[in-house]
């Protein structure tokens, strides 16, 4: 009815009796499109799809640990006790702990312009990380297409960019990135304005819009009291009925095509809305296509913003997925079965992602022909069913033995052949 409304107003407006007012859009999808209302952050996590997702992914990537590794004569290590890792995983000097901090830089990176978070330092060393929130961070760029700078304010403090951590998506500055409701405003604010729909629905009791019929004219006061009543009856109090005197009917306004399809164009909108979020009914799906990009990214900002230059390329921190990808106990146990007989992990290295203690003894892996154990630590083979230990440093190997005797059944058959030939034993 406020489109009738509007076009009525709108014929009128050159009648200089007529007083010009702001048309009333009863339909709240309609008057989002002619409004050109933003989606807000605020607005699309009350978006029960766009909340759940958000959580998710953030929940997930807060909670792995972030470690420290350097590569050493060919081979990566693991750094123990570094502050920075002590920083990351558990207290930040800020309000917000460890857990916290990566949450939220992740929640801003997926909705918001990235997330933000300053590196306090005493010379060279880190002493703290604090969460900076998006709207209070300005970026000030050179405007240079090639050569490109920026400086970073926060509430009139100018910084320079290795100051803070930034968890950028779809940057093409490095300096600031785009969120999803702004990327994909429209399809949110649909999705939001659908629940704004369904919640006025709700509000109304579920009753249906309609008109009064009426066979004489009415007075202001009789119009203005039906309007009280109706008020009344849409308010889903105590008031659950209007009584209507002689010559009023009232007729039931026909369901809109969004009340009709309002069902179907939520599920639509939710999975459009995962779609958005890349999120799969296969776990392990959702974890390569929506969680693990935004590992990559807080990894290479990690990386870029707290190592020192003669850091980079020797040391580098990373996110422990293990423990958010570890599947069943059995689907777990049979995997380390099948790397164990492979070679491909020890027992110990087994122990130690299950974090259990190391057992002297237990570095060892199966190299193949059934029986042949091979021991990393002191480079010795052994084999059981003869016994034998040989140890590679001393030049030899754990097949000199079995060429011995290949050489040794050679030469006897030679010695037959021999013998056969020339008849006599004394011959050969």
């Amino acid at each position: 009815m406020g489109i009738f409304n509007f076009m009525k107003k709108r014929d009128n407006s050159n009648d200089t009796t007529t007083p010009q007012t702001t048309p009333e859009i009863n339909d709240v999808l309609l008057q989002a499109l002619l409004n050109g209302e933003a989606i807000t952050r605020e607005k699309a996590m009350t978006l029960p799809a766009v909340a759940g997702a958000v959580d998710f992914i953030s929940n997930m990537i807060a909670s792995m640990p972030v470690k420290l590794y350097k590569y050493k004569q060919g081979k990566v290590e693991e750094v123990e006790g570094d502050t920075r890792v002590a920083i990351l995983n558990g207290d930040t000097g800020d309000t917000l702990n460890a857990f916290e901090l990566k949450k939220a830089m992740v929640e801003d990176y997926l909705l918001d312009k990235g997330g933000y978070a300053y590196i306090r330092r005493n010379k060279n060393e880190v002493t703290g990380l604090f969460y900076v929130k998006p709207i209070d961070v300005a970026i000030i760029n050179n405007m240079k297409p090639i050569f490109k700078d920026y400086q970073i304010i926060v509430w009139g403090n100018t910084y320079k960019p290795y100051e803070f951590i930034r968890l950028l998506r779809k940057t093409q500055n490095g300096s600031e990135g785009i969120g999803i409701t702004q990327e994909l405003s429209k399809a949110l604010q649909t999705a939001y304005q659908t629940l704004l729909y369904q919640l006025g629905l709700v509000t109304a009791g579920g009753n249906k819009k309609g008109f009064l019929k009426s066979q004489r004219k009415l007075g202001q006061e009789e119009i203005d009291i039906l309007k009280q009543a109706w008020r009344n009856l849409y308010a889903n109090n105590t008031e659950n009925v209007v009584v209507l005197n002689n010559g009023l009917e009232f007729q039931e306004a026909s369901s809109t095509s969004v009340e009709m399809q309002l069902n179907e164009s939520k599920k639509t909108l939710m999975e459009e809305i995962n779609n958005i979020f890349h999120i799969q009914d296969d776990f392990y799906e959702t974890f390569k296509q929506a969680i693990y990009p935004i590992v990559r990214a807080f990894v290479t900002a990690l990386n870029t913003s707290l190592l020192l230059e003669k850091e980079k390329g020797k040391y580098y921190f990373d996110l422990d997925v293990k423990e958010i990808i570890k599947a069943n106990v059995k689907e777990r146990y049979d995997a380390y079965k099948t790397a164990k007989e492979t070679g491909w992990l020890s027992l110990n290295e087994i122990r130690r992602m299950e974090n259990m203690n190391h057992i002297d003894g237990l570095d060892i892996v199966n190299v193949g022909l059934g029986a042949v154990l091979y021991d990393f630590t002191t480079h010795k083979f052994y084999t059981p069913n003869t016994d034998t230990v040989t140890d590679t440093s001393d030049g030899t190997s754990p097949t000199a033995e079995t060429d011995a005797n290949i050489e040794k059944v050679i030469t006897d058959k030679e010695i037959d052949t021999a013998f056969e030939q020339s008849g006599n034993s004394s011959d050969v």
